[in-house]
């Protein structure tokens, strides 16, 4: 079992969340002493603002001398409240003369933040003013500084609590979090578990929420989905690889026989090159399989450019245009203007190729085969019909698997591939083929 590690830790669900929590809660310290510092400067500097403000008046007042100024501190101290300042001035010899602050003048003019006095045979602290008046007298205006001790303590249980909630709400949601997460991770390791198993028709749970698990979810299954095709592909080529090969094999060998037990060198050659011919087709066979199977794993997609699209099926279409006058076929274009796609421009070359090929190789002289590129809505598409034959239901079903040719087709040339890698082509552009309605035969690709 391994140890404990923080770094492991921090990087869990929980330990990011509790990380986030404390930062939070940190900053909210960090505003709460900024806050603390700001109200508690501005108390102070209001209650200066009032010292100096009583120390102006009483001068004033007194504007007849030191008795003036002591008559408006008796008048003050007569009508005194818990929230009155209190007063003390003293002559040049530092003699009481008026005053019941009970306090040690300071010789020096200015403010004291902290001046000791006594009341009730109680020390406590006062914030103060001392002015020099023109007779040598000193004033002193003192304000408890009681009320600002008991706001910063007030503040700072605010603070305190502010913090501990914070603290305590991020480790409660990193708690929340880290079970929801735990659960939601353990249901898709099940189930990633099941489908190691071999149970790969499992598929991860969506809830249905929309959130971010769902998106992973429902990635993880299209990427399941997109694996269990490629895994039938492969099970339909290893069976049609055995089967349709077989007789293509079967006829290369007779031919190789017959060439080794005749003594004839005009039929042995014949059967050589009966033999070369069928090596080719088989050649040909893997050629179009490997091809197949390249477009499929979809690393095509990293060659894909912009491209005009129009121009590209236009020019197609007119190199095919001869061949199709020497089989007697009519060869017929509908071509939107300045299309682009972004694409592998020799793909979308050997879908329309292998479209008008299959066009041309299964259907009669006389036949006409329409070509037509055109964009509905957000989707680009390519149809390529004719008005020949035409193929059942039954067979339209699995037209577009490998090696499957209708039966119309099968005295001509071809291995039934064609028509796969078309469906294979428009899959790794994001698109689908489909058939077009009867009469006649048509594909139609949207991409």
């Amino acid at each position: 079992m391994r140890g404990f590690s923080l770094k492991r830790w921090s990087r869990t669900t929980f330990g990011l969340v509790t990380i986030v929590g404390i930062v939070f809660a940190l900053t909210t310290l960090a505003i709460g002493i900024v806050a603390f510092e700001a109200t508690h400067e501005a108390l102070e500097q209001q209650l200066d603002h009032r010292i100096a403000t009583e120390t102006a008046a009483l001068i004033d007042e007194g504007d007849d001398g030191p008795e003036g100024v002591a008559t408006a501190i008796r008048r003050r101290e007569a009508a005194r409240s818990t929230a009155s300042l209190d007063f003390r001035l003293v002559d040049s010899a530092g003699r009481l003369v008026a005053g019941s602050l009970d306090a040690v003048v300071p010789d020096k003019p200015g403010y004291i933040e902290l001046l000791p006095y006594n009341i009730d045979d109680e020390q406590r602290i006062a914030q103060s003013l001392t002015t020099l008046l023109p007779s040598g007298h000193r004033l002193l205006v003192a304000a408890d500084r009681g009320v600002i001790d008991e706001m910063d303590a007030s503040l700072l249980k605010l603070f305190v609590g502010a913090f501990g909630v914070m603290l305590a709400l991020g480790v409660g949601a990193a708690w929340v979090v880290g079970i929801v997460t735990k659960n939601r991770l353990a249901r898709i390791d099940h189930t990633a578990t099941a489908i190691i198993g071999g149970n790969l028709g499992q598929r991860m749970p969506v809830t249905g929420t929309g959130d971010e698990f769902d998106r992973l979810a429902e990635r993880l299954n299209e990427m399941l989905d997109r694996i269990a095709t490629l895994m039938d592909n492969l099970r339909q080529v290893s069976s049609d690889v055995a089967h349709d090969l077989r007789t293509p094999l079967t006829r290369l060998h007779n031919r190789l026989d017959e060439a080794l037990a005749s003594d004839d060198r005009d039929a042995q050659r014949q059967a050589i090159e009966a033999a070369t011919a069928q090596s080719r087709e088989l050649l040909d066979i893997f050629a179009a399989l490997l091809r197949i199977a390249e477009v499929e794993g979809m690393g095509v997609k990293g060659q894909f450019r912009e491209m005009a699209l129009s121009e590209l099926v236009d020019s197609i279409v007119e190199t095919y245009r001869p061949d199709a006058e020497t089989s007697g076929h009519t060869l017929t274009k509908v071509i939107a203007p300045n299309l682009n796609l972004v694409g592998d421009r020799r793909l979308i070359q050997q879908l329309l190729s292998n479209l008008l090929d299959n066009a041309l190789t299964h259907t009669q002289s006389g036949t006409t085969i329409a070509v037509s590129l055109d964009k509905p809505a957000d989707l680009i598409r390519i149809c390529v019909t004719d008005n020949g034959p035409g193929v059942t239901s039954d067979e339209a079903a699995t037209l577009f698997q490998r090696f499957t040719r209708g039966e119309k087709s099968r005295t001509s040339g071809g291995h039934g591939l064609g028509l796969a890698l078309v469906a294979a082509i428009a899959n790794a552009h994001g698109g689908k083929v489909a058939l077009a309605s009867p009469p006649g035969f048509g594909v139609i690709v949207e991409m």
